[in-house]
């Protein structure tokens, strides 16, 4: 019975290892704004670099700045050729380390005689991007946001584009922010 429990407990612990894993690769966003701003007078943008951002490489610029260009054309705003726009927009982008489970189980709780659990571990980097909308016209910071595990060791170009547009869509879903009567 004692090693009955002891498979029942190791297969509880591993799977939450699991779930915990997975959730690791779950993207989140946080947004704020300045609270009864008027959003609907904002038609166009032009990006801007923040001074003493970190630098990424030009690929991986071109395809963060190409997913919030996507995402920003299907809220109605378009880029601007000129020098004037309604907003100025910057992103900001930090990559850290994380550690990553990786776990299974050959038996089950059921099973006489046998099963085994393995849990091993791996580094994966997780990449943030800060977002950042400024009015043209006051210069001041009208809306922030952040989404989280966007940018990834990921090899294959397409599958860190998708990750990348995935991430800006969740990011900008809910702007403009709604105005409050």
């Amino acid at each position: 019975m004692k090693q009955m429990n002891w498979r029942v407990g190791l297969t509880a612990v591993l799977a939450m290892l699991a779930l915990g894993a997975g959730a690791a690769f779950a993207q989140d966003v946080n947004v704020n704004y300045v609270p009864g701003k008027d959003f609907s007078g904002y038609k166009t943008y032009k990006w801007v670099e923040i001074q003493g951002a970190e630098k990424l490489d030009a690929i991986v610029d071109t395809q963060i700045k190409q997913a919030i260009d996507k995402a920003l054309a299907a809220k109605g705003l378009t880029k601007a050729t000129g020098e004037t726009a309604g907003l100025f927009i910057g992103y900001q982008a930090a990559v850290t380390q994380e550690r990553q489970w990786n776990t299974y189980n050959t038996g089950g709780p059921y099973r006489f005689g046998g099963g085994m659990g393995t849990a091993t571990s791996s580094t994966i980097n997780i990449g943030t991007i800060a977002l950042d909308m400024y009015d043209a016209a006051a210069k001041e910071l009208v809306w922030k946001g952040q989404a989280s595990k966007t940018l990834s060791g990921e090899k294959n170009p397409e599958k860190r584009q998708k990750n990348i547009d995935k991430a800006m869509a969740k990011l900008l879903k809910d702007f403009p922010p709604k105005a409050k009567k």
